[in-house]
């Protein structure tokens, strides 16, 4: 036995040098075709990913397309396609999706514009054009009009707000200003 698992080792090892493809040295390394130029012109972060944990324990990851240092109007980094997870102490989950977003470093807060979608792990589906969010307290607000589906039918508002700020310690997802609400108990399962 002692023989039999090397030389079985041996003629695997050998194998895989027999079967493998010859490499040819003069082919070049295949490089990705990017236009140097105009990364130059145009500097950013492709990809970036950004998490913490704010200061009663939610957790939160924001992540980008691409994410740029200075917009030239509002002199605050933007980002493109930007993706906001938060999982609450209560391990409820909150999704938001955004094509551009301009980022506050100085309050840890982003500004998102453009077909802003809210999922949570609860069952809503919210969709607005402008969100306002500050992450180190967990304030998620909106003040432009939206619409929401889940188990419960579908509603229409004026404004949002979610936030951790309850005496409470939960977390709250409050729909302000007009709230329209089209009933459907089918849709709700239980």
């Amino acid at each position: 036995m002692k023989i039999l698992l090397p030389l079985a080792a041996l003629s695997l090892l050998s194998t895989v040098f027999l079967i493998s493809e010859t490499v040819d040295p003069s082919k070049s390394i295949p490089i990705a075709q990017v236009d140097l130029e105009k990364r130059a012109e145009d500097p950013g972060f492709t990809n970036p990913v950004l998490a913490g944990v704010t200061d009663k324990g939610d957790e939160i990851r924001v992540s980008a397309a691409i994410a740029r240092p200075g917009d030239t109007a509002l002199h605050r980094p933007t980002a493109d396609h930007m993706v906001v997870q938060l999982r609450l102490r209560d391990s409820t989950t909150v999704t938001i999706h955004a094509e551009r977003a301009a980022v506050t470093p100085e309050t840890v807060s982003a500004e998102l514009r453009g077909g802003v979608r809210i999922t949570t792990s609860t069952g809503y589906v919210i969709e607005t054009d402008h969100l306002e969010a500050r992450f180190d307290t967990l304030r998620v607000s909106t003040s432009h009009p939206l619409s929401a589906r889940g188990r419960f039918g579908e509603l229409s508002a004026g404004g949002l707000l979610l936030h951790d700020e309850t005496n409470r310690g939960d977390v709250e997802l409050l729909f302000t200003r007009g709230v329209k609400l089209v009933y459907r108990p089918e849709d709700w399962g239980d």
